[in-house]
């Protein structure tokens, strides 16, 4: 029998880390194993319970949700847990640097519970998951950082073309499906690309991936760049 998806709930509102964890704990193939209502709880709570997936609230008090993150994904012992990032603003100031950190995904807190659960399950199997809302916000960020703040375009100088495009539609938020959808090509070759680019770029997941293709410039908040 499979193991259920161990969850840590990190928020500093009693009632909805309570709300989370019932709805965690009444899905079948889910468990919440602990609380968090601080960033330093949330980092404590993952070393001694080592989830597979952290549900973490931004803004708490002392040590915040991005610094939590930033410990647990950098942290040896807790390397394989994964965030899964919920915040109640779409335009919240921290969605880049959570990402930054490491959070594996971004969903807001209005977000329907099969979504949400749905979410634990994705990350939880390795992938990345940005909510439509947080990519605009993640374009508008690129858009507002000037040039100097940009890594050069040679970081890709080890792509093909064929990457190069995957890597594109992937930074505008289509999912596998849909890549092979519009380059009319197979899943497993698409699925072939995402893990050639992840490990060209170094990229620890998907959202990683988003970010490689802004900070280089393949991908601009107007389009693609002229070279992509």
């Amino acid at each position: 029998m499979t193991e259920p998806i161990r969850v840590l709930v990190a928020d500093d509102q009693p009632l909805l880390r309570g709300s989370f964890r019932v709805l965690v704990d009444t899905t079948p193939g889910l468990t919440a194993v602990g609380e968090a209502g601080t960033g330093a709880e949330a980092v404590e709570g993952a070393r001694r319970l080592c989830p597979d997936v952290v549900l973490m609230d931004i803004r708490m008090p002392g040590m915040d949700g991005i610094e939590a993150t930033r410990h647990i994904v950098g942290a040896a012992e807790t390397a394989g847990t994964r965030v899964l990032v919920l915040t109640t603003f779409d335009l919240d100031e921290y969605v880049y640097g959570a990402l930054r950190a490491g959070a594996a995904g971004f969903l807001l807190k209005d977000t329907s519970p099969e979504v949400l659960l749905a979410g634990i399950r994705t990350v939880a199997a390795g992938e990345s998951l940005l909510a439509p809302s947080v990519t605009r916000r993640l374009i508008a960020e690129f858009a507002r950082l000037p040039p100097t703040h940009r890594a050069p375009g040679s970081s890709l100088d080890g792509l093909t073309e064929r990457e190069r495009e995957v890597l594109v539609l992937v930074a505008r938020g289509l999912s596998n499906a849909d890549i092979s959808a519009y380059l009319h090509l197979s899943s497993g070759t698409v699925k072939t690309h995402i893990g050639r680019l992840l490990s060209k770029l170094r990229a620890r997941d998907r959202a990683q991936l988003v970010i490689s293709a802004y900070e280089s410039g393949l991908v601009s908040a107007a389009g693609p760049a002229a070279d992509g």
